[in-house]
């Protein structure tokens, strides 16, 4: 058995070794390669948002940081469709919300939303938020999600609630305020809005907007079943260490992002 089949036979643990090993050897991406890889991976992030069905009208957008201009962000222009983002069509907003690169518009909530959270959070790379149909619906419970799965155990004490609605977001004041009631977790529900991941990349970002929207349809449906039982908190946060790392979450998306461009190679124009 090879290093990496038998690593990839293991446990969740053994999620790092796997990640280094795939690594290994590879020289270190400058910045016009880490701007395109994170371009790349954006562009697919809408593609798959899209077959998700977590597009609606105007509302949605996901961020990463560019990595030469770190109070700059790429973000999907406003009125584009998820399901027709290119890496060409992507613009880049600096942080008094204004364009920089590209000549469409940017969805204001977007520039509010994200400008606050991206300054709060100078680890963070990626911001993702849309409304998807099982983020808002239990958004509006005004409740953390249980662990009541392996799957929703990655969010173990590892996202935040910010029970304040107030409407469209506008002003980058309330974003500072989701930005502060985020703090240092991974994700928080918007409180009759939707649900927000952020994350150390791109990939990682994406694979756990999908996760945490999957894990919110398995609870709502739980619990019109009957009475979910929650795993034990112990367990719950070795589960957690198991599989709510950013590093879990960046090869998690790698299958994603695999089958995307090989469906759609589009996207990479």
């Amino acid at each position: 058995m090879n290093q990496i089949t038998r690593i990839a036979s293991g446990t969740d643990a053994n999620i790092q070794d796997f990640g280094d090993l795939l690594r290994n050897g590879e020289p270190a991406r400058t910045v016009e390669e880490e701007r395109l890889h994170r371009k790349q991976r954006l562009a697919a992030t809408f593609r798959l948002f899209a077959r998700a069905g977590f597009d609606q009208g105007l509302a949605g957008h996901v961020t990463a940081r560019d990595p030469e201009f770190p109070d700059e962000f790429w973000v999907n222009p406003l009125g584009r469709h998820f399901s027709q983002i290119r890496v060409s069509d992507l613009i880049r907003v600096n942080h008094h919300g204004e364009v920089v690169h590209g000549s469409q518009p940017v969805n204001r909530a977007a520039f509010a939303i994200h400008a606050a959270l991206h300054k709060a959070r100078p680890d963070v790379v990626a911001a993702a938020h849309t409304h998807s149909t099982y983020g808002k619906a239990w958004a509006s419970l005004n409740r953390l999600l249980d662990p009541i799965s392996q799957d929703s155990c990655a969010f173990y004490e590892d996202h935040a609630l910010f029970d304040d609605f107030t409407g469209v977001v506008l002003d980058t004041s309330e974003g500072e305020r989701i930005g502060a009631a985020l703090g240092d977790k991974k994700a928080v529900i918007l409180l009759n809005h939707g649900i927000l991941t952020v994350g150390h990349s791109v990939e990682s970002t994406a694979w756990y907007y999908l996760s945490m929207d999957n894990a919110a349809r398995a609870q709502l449906l739980a619990e019109a079943a009957g009475k979910p039982r929650p795993i034990p908190h112990d367990v719950a946060k070795l589960t957690h260490s198991q599989v709510g790392s950013q590093k879990g979450g960046l090869l998690s998306f790698q299958p994603l992002y695999a089958s995307i461009t090989a469906l759609e190679p589009d996207l990479l124009d």
